[in-house]
């Protein structure tokens, strides 16, 4: 099961109380405070992992918390700090705190750390107050509360390819042919029910991230059909391959374009605003090549076409989207 939101409740650990003792010793009837400090309760710190692709453990549970720290006891002894709580999340989990409504944390790199929850200081112990005045002191202090904050959990995949386009456009098929990834193909739309992530490569090493985003439709940015749910994922890409059914039976390719394209610029300027790579897909359903030269004339831009069936152009299409990943991630 595929879950990039989730809200939880995370929670350091109290710091232990400390404690009220005194010496007794054999011949020191009158012995002095020695009792010790609580022990510090543990923190809570999320650590962005690769690997991890969906938030699904936070699913069921809800509740995270650190352990609190032991009191302290006599002979000075100052009480075990509790363990910290290490959470490990997807990398691309942005972090924001519901009471302040703020962004906490933007985790975009791999076993990048980040405290969210502080644990509460230990009580100091009566020896902590001992004076020439007050050499008795019957005080302690209890431990301190760990801090504690409602958190919203919400993943953004990172890739350097996003892969748009309306249902069937051929996203699927051309991620597999690309890469390793095996995302399951079909002839009906929202085949893709989850984004998928591929990676491509190339000669010399060359490798880059491509992401198949479920298909978009018109609405989208308003919550209709699986858009809305999954525009977030390519707002990290830094390219975008917009696939186009050639032989669509379903409007015209160059209608279709421009309907994801006013999609995405409604959901978010920025993204619209993307380096673009326009594919025509599904070539070997148009052997003479009539409906791409329409399409390509009805757009004026430079339009690649391909075939995922037969393979035509796959190499063309990489090695161009890989000239493209190298100029955008020397820009960033």
């Amino acid at each position: 099961m595929f879950i990039d939101q989730a809200e939880i409740f995370v929670k350091a650990g109290d710091g232990g109380h400390g404690c009220v003792s005194f010496r007794r010793e054999k011949y020191i009837p009158k012995g002095g405070p020695n009792g010790g400090d609580g022990g510090r309760g543990g923190s809570v710190f999320f650590v962005a992992k690769n690997g991890i692709d969906t938030l699904l453990d936070f699913a069921g549970r809800h509740h995270w918390t650190a352990e609190r720290g032991r009191d302290g006891s006599g002979k000075d002894m100052t009480g075990k700090s509790g363990d910290d709580l290490v959470v490990n999340v997807p990398t691309g989990t942005i972090i924001y705190d519901l009471d302040k409504e703020i962004v906490i944390k933007d985790l975009c790199r791999p076993d990048e750390p980040v405290c969210i929850a502080r644990g509460g200081r230990g009580g100091y112990g009566n020896a902590h107050f001992a004076s020439p005045t007050n050499q008795t002191p019957r005080q302690a202090e209890p431990g301190k509360p760990g801090q504690q904050r409602h958190l919203r959990l919400e993943l953004k995949l990172i890739a350097d390819v996003g892969l748009v386009g309306l249902p069937n456009a051929g996203k699927s098929t051309l991620l597999s042919r690309i890469s390793a990834a095996r995302p399951k193909v079909a002839a009906y739309p929202f085949t893709t029910l989850q984004p998928n992530l591929g990676i491509v490569e190339l000669s010399d090493l060359r490798r880059f991230v491509v992401a198949d985003i479920p298909g978009l439709i018109e609405g989208s940015h308003q919550g209709q059909g699986l858009g809305h749910d999954f525009l977030r994922h390519i707002e990290r890409t830094r390219i975008i391959v917009h696939l186009v059914d050639i032989a669509s039976f379903v409007g015209e390719p160059a209608a279709n374009y421009h309907t994801i394209r006013r999609e995405l610029a409604q959901y978010s300027q920025p993204l619209a605003d993307k380096p673009e790579i326009i594919v025509a897909s599904k070539m070997d359903l148009d052997p003479g090549g009539e409906k791409l030269k329409a399409f390509r004339g009805a757009l004026d831009r430079e339009v690649l076409a391909v075939s995922a069936v037969t393979g035509h152009q796959l190499s063309a299409l990489t090695e161009l989207l890989w000239q493209q990943v190298q100029r955008a991630r020397n820009e960033t």
